[in-house]
């Protein structure tokens, strides 16, 4: 059976629903997304290794052409949750308009497969010196689960790693890192009118609130990377809850926030430091205060400017390698030895959008892009890894 063709796969990527989400309700396998690359990069010679990861969930590695060294375009089979009322086509079919294909993951970032594709079997009558990988993970969306697992196999990948997640075309070397945090108060309800049958845990909080805008003060003092649009780390205040009744002592308060690391702000040492806070506010107030993330968390990213990778892309692009907010697989890969970007079609502005988009202006110098990086580090001399100072092979 034929390939299916550029346009086809792309639209039989959007068909088909991959949400990762924390919420069981929406949460979905993406083992079909998996399935289908698998079929097609099989069909080209591809030797297809999917790693199961949890029920429904894998990760898929597929490579062309062996050895150490090569190429990794990588990329998340998943999809945020949608509400298909707020959008003006279905989300689940590609549909054009204006020049832009529009559909569910057709930015962030499904079709980018279909693009890796259409760009590596234009290539496929050459011989290739070094390996192309196309991995595609699960769950980026939700828990960063396929990227872990794979970091966590320790199974070495390729020389350098493309991750097409949404950039408009222009390379990015760094991003924050994401800690999502949760501190609970449990203090003593009572009666209102006396305030010393109770311990309050709603003005317990208040107080460790503050001491977090102490340290958020602190911290924006002390680290500025003036290569991010918002240059120091951010703390967000997301939501709270506590108490039940205006005329009783709040017994319980919960507080969720959202913490942005720039990178060189190790993890340990920001909890550390909220720990040190949180002690003498629970001796204070006589209260218990737990204090735990709500998930691992990703952490910052940054390769250096001057590896091989950066000054090839920067070289392609005519853009200098920048820095975006958002967070990536990008630390894992980095974790497991390759040199690596973040760089996409897409722009970040309309993902997880109704209507969410590629611009069709940007297939074309996409391809060209992917085919240019593959004949660098996979159809180019083996010897070009010696003669850049990369850890490759040569």
């Amino acid at each position: 059976m034929p390939l299916p063709s550029f346009r086809e796969q792309f639209a039989a990527l959007i068909a088909t629903p991959s949400v990762s989400c924390t919420q069981p309700g929406w949460d979905q396998s993406n083992l079909p997304v998996v399935n289908l690359l698998a079929s097609w990069l099989g069909d080209l010679g591809f030797n297809c290794d999917i790693q199961r990861v949890a029920p429904g969930k894998a990760n898929l590695l597929a490579s062309y052409g062996s050895g150490p060294g090569g190429l990794v375009l990588a990329g998340h089979t998943d999809t945020v949750p949608f509400d298909a009322a707020l959008w003006n086509s279905d989300p689940l079919r590609l549909t054009e308009v204006d020049g832009r294909w529009v559909g569910l993951g057709s930015c962030d970032m499904k079709g980018f497969f279909a693009l890796a594709i259409e760009a590596v079997r234009g290539l496929l009558d050459q011989p290739f010196r070094q390996p192309l990988l196309i991995l595609a993970t699960c769950d980026e969306e939700s828990s960063m689960s396929g990227a872990r697992a794979l970091a966590a196999a320790g199974r070495p990948l390729g020389r350098a790693a493309v991750i097409g997640e949404p950039t408009g075309l222009r390379p990015m070397r760094l991003h924050k890192g994401v800690m999502m945090e949760r501190i609970d108060i449990l203090g003593q309800s009572g009666h209102s009118s006396d305030p010393s049958l109770g311990r309050s845990a709603l003005e317990a909080m208040q107080d460790v609130m503050t001491a977090l805008r102490g340290l958020r003060a602190q911290w924006q003092r002390e680290y500025n990377n003036p290569q991010f649009g918002v240059p120091q780390p951010t703390l967000n205040f997301g939501c709270i809850h506590g108490g039940d009744n205006p005329n009783r002592i709040c017994g319980q308060c919960s507080l969720e926030f959202d913490l942005r690391p720039l990178p060189g702000m190790a993890e340990e040492h920001l909890r550390a430091a909220i720990r040190a806070k949180l002690a003498p506010l629970a001796e204070q107030h006589r209260v218990q205060i737990d204090y735990a993330p709500l998930f691992d968390g990703v952490p910052p990213f940054e390769q250096s400017a001057d590896c091989e990778l950066v000054r090839v892309a920067e070289r392609l692009t005519g853009h200098a390698a920048g820095a975006v907010a958002f967070g990536t697989e990008a630390p894992y890969l980095q974790q497991l030895g390759c040199e690596t970007l973040v760089l996409g079609p897409g722009d970040i502005d309309c993902a997880h959008q109704p209507g969410e988009y590629l611009d069709c202006a940007r297939i074309d110098p996409t391809v060209r892009l992917l085919r240019e990086l593959i004949g660098h580090y996979c159809l180019g001399p083996a010897s070009i890894a010696a003669d850049t100072g990369s850890t490759g092979s040569d």
